[in-house]
């Protein structure tokens, strides 16, 4: 039953998400005190096993650049208007010719399908049921072919194989698969120092050991769940997409994934894959200006400013503080979109109003999925969604149009 305070019903709103202000009726019990997306993660840090919560939560060396991302949002304050008409509200945004229900998005995150069961089709087909995109982790469990034909708004995102000659075999792939926006991650020359990973006892692939068995044992909803369920009913995950054929099985002694020798690619590599690639073109892990025009001089539609959630160079600008360099640069040319640090409806406004045109998430929704599954994540989505409804309200705001700088002052810190 709807709760009496509930505000008066707002078309622009999705029923679900009218109930979400009141009573969270028709949630599982162990999602009915989830009221924020930082709820997820305590509640995946008890689901998970220590590596994997590890791999998901972790950074590079000592986090500076992970905290920094939630640290960049506090140097803005919302200028709100009072008085306004707001019953008719909504947070859509066109976006490569298409029109998306509200203005974020699921961010890659690898490995999904061993954190929750079948994760990068739960993760894309409950994005695609509510009208958000999804972007597909090059570094996924489930076939790209499988995941495109289930959730077709699904954009793919690639690394990009150290050996050249791979890449042409991919981007085929990639487009025979039916992808229509491919993300190619450019952040990444060499693998970054992942102390966190090593104290875990996370790598990939995973290497059978005492305490791995351990750590999974003493996690028996997931081990019956996710991987017992995913061993029986699809035999051992492989890494199904970093090239044109099947890579590495997840769980081996022996085996060794093929991700050496990134360090010489360049924008060559770039503009012969945008003379290739029919589809739109996203650039993500951009923090430059330079870097900027040099993607949008090449023909790619869109770029994301990220410093992959902090899991790279630690120490790095935060994209925040870096979003409205590149809007500047760039952003009459191309979509200019935005992930690492997001956890509130307040910081994709905050984005928003810098210039953003979308912004991604990854940890939070993976932990939804591993929590929760396909319930999980919408109503991590519910919950977004509803935060960015409310503050558009109090902002005076009824359309994203509305949300720009001045909507936002410089706090001293």
């Amino acid at each position: 039953m709807a709760s009496s305070q509930a505000p008066s019903a707002n078309p622009a709103l999705a029923p679900k998400a009218q109930a979400a202000y009141g009573q969270r009726a028709g949630l599982p019990r162990h999602l009915q005190n989830i009221l924020s997306l930082q709820d997820f993660e305590a509640a995946a840090r008890k689901h998970l096993p220590r590596p994997l919560y590890g791999y998901v939560s972790g950074a590079a060396e000592d986090c500076v650049s992970l905290q920094a991302n939630r640290d960049s949002f506090q140097q803005y304050g919302f200028s709100s208007k009072v008085m306004v008409d707001v019953s008719q509200r909504n947070q859509k945004v066109e976006l490569f010719g298409q029109t998306w229900d509200s203005p974020f998005g699921v961010a890659p995150v690898g490995i999904s399908a061993i954190s929750a069961y079948r994760g990068d089709l739960v993760l894309a087909q409950t994005a695609a049921a509510n009208r958000i995109p999804a972007i597909m982790s090059g570094t996924s469990l489930i076939p790209m072919e499988d995941v495109a034909k289930a959730a077709p708004s699904t954009w793919f995102q690639a690394y990009l194989p150290g050996d050249t000659s791979r890449i042409d075999g991919l981007i085929d792939r990639i487009e025979a698969a039916g992808f229509g926006t491919l993300v190619i991650t450019v952040d990444i020359p060499v693998w970054a120092n992942r102390e966190n990973n090593v104290r875990t006892g996370f790598s990939m692939p995973l290497r059978p050991s005492l305490r791995l068995a351990y750590d999974g044992i003493t996690r028996p909803r997931w081990m019956v769940g996710t991987m017992l369920r995913t061993l029986i009913n699809h035999g051992m995950p492989h890494f199904e997409n970093s090239f044109a054929t099947r890579g590495a099985p997840l769980l081996s002694n022996t085996a060794i994934r093929d991700t050496a020798g990134r360090d010489h690619l360049n924008w060559r590599n770039i503009e012969r894959i945008r003379q290739r690639w029919k589809g739109n073109l996203v650039i993500k892990g951009i923090l430059n200006e330079d870097d900027a025009v040099m993607a949008a001089d090449i023909g790619a539609q869109g770029i994301v400013v990220s410093n992959h959630g902090g899991r790279q160079l630690d120490g790095v600008v935060a994209p925040l503080q870096m979003l409205p360099y590149v809007v500047d640069r760039v952003g009459h040319r191309t979509a200019v979109m935005m992930d690492s640090g997001i956890r509130r409806g307040s910081d994709v406004l905050k984005a928003m109003a810098l210039g953003a045109r979308m912004v991604f998430l990854g940890r939070p929704f993976m932990y939804a999925a591993a929590v929760g599954g396909a319930q999980g994540v919408d109503h991590a989505i519910t919950l977004l969604r509803d935060e960015v409804d409310r503050n558009m309200a109090m902002l005076g705001a009824t359309s994203m149009a509305e949300i720009t700088k001045d909507c936002l002052r410089s706090t001293p810190r």
